[in-house]
């Protein structure tokens, strides 16, 4: 183990920490842990129980150098934020319309996480909340690759707003917004708690995929 706790956010401030105007990144590579669902997330079970799971399943893994159970590679670090993807199967996704949603909620996991660590990680979480349905969960690596993003100040309603100057960025940069085209999905990175945060200063960080336009 290393004496410096990572905290991701510090550490890919590119990733985590962009400003209130659009910009290009190339977004690497990055393991998560993973649970899917449907509909509104507001006011619904399924994604509180999907949430729950995360954490769940993420504060394990930190923990585990508590018992003297930590993975090989283990370092203290600061677990990452709460992320989802949003989309819907046919259509234009809209923000405003939720009931059609598809969800992917996940938290990004460090390097030394593994498929063995998950599987640990699930049977140890196991035997203190058995009501939770592990079995939703998964660890898979996801690419992202060329995005716009952007962080939205305030609360999720204005998002709207925030979405619009990406999407006029977006064409002015000569490129092709895939949300809803080729898989591509609404992301959210949550650095806000909404539960500790007033809605005019809550901080998510708003990402597209994108693809250059052929010439």
């Amino acid at each position: 183990m290393t004496n410096k706790k990572i905290d991701y956010k510090k550490e890919y401030k590119e990733l985590y920490l962009p400003k209130n105007k659009p910009m290009l990144i190339e977004v690497p590579s990055m393991d998560f842990i993973m649970v899917d669902g449907t509909g509104d997330p507001n006011n619904n079970p399924e994604f509180e129980h999907a949430v729950e799971v995360l954490y769940g399943l993420s504060y394990t893994i930190k923990m585990s150098h508590k018992k003297g159970q930590q993975p090989p590679g283990y370092y203290e670090y600061v677990v990452p934020p709460l992320e989802g993807l949003w989309w819907i199967e046919e259509g234009t996704f809209c923000l405003t319309e939720r009931d059609n949603w598809k969800w992917t909620v996940m938290i990004r996991q460090p390097e030394f996480v593994n498929e063995e660590v998950f599987q640990w990680a699930c049977k140890e979480l196991e035997k203190k909340k058995p009501e939770l349905k592990l079995e939703l969960a998964r660890f898979e690596s996801f690419a992202e690759g060329l995005s716009v993003q952007m962080m939205h100040i305030g609360p999720y309603s204005t998002e709207p707003e925030t979405v619009e100057i990406m999407t006029e960025y977006i064409k002015q940069q000569g490129l092709i917004d895939c949300v809803g085209i080729e898989g591509g999905k609404h992301h959210e990175i949550y650095i806000s708690d909404p539960r500790k945060s007033k809605p005019e200063s809550m901080k998510t960080v708003l990402r597209h995929p994108v693809k250059r336009a052929r010439g």
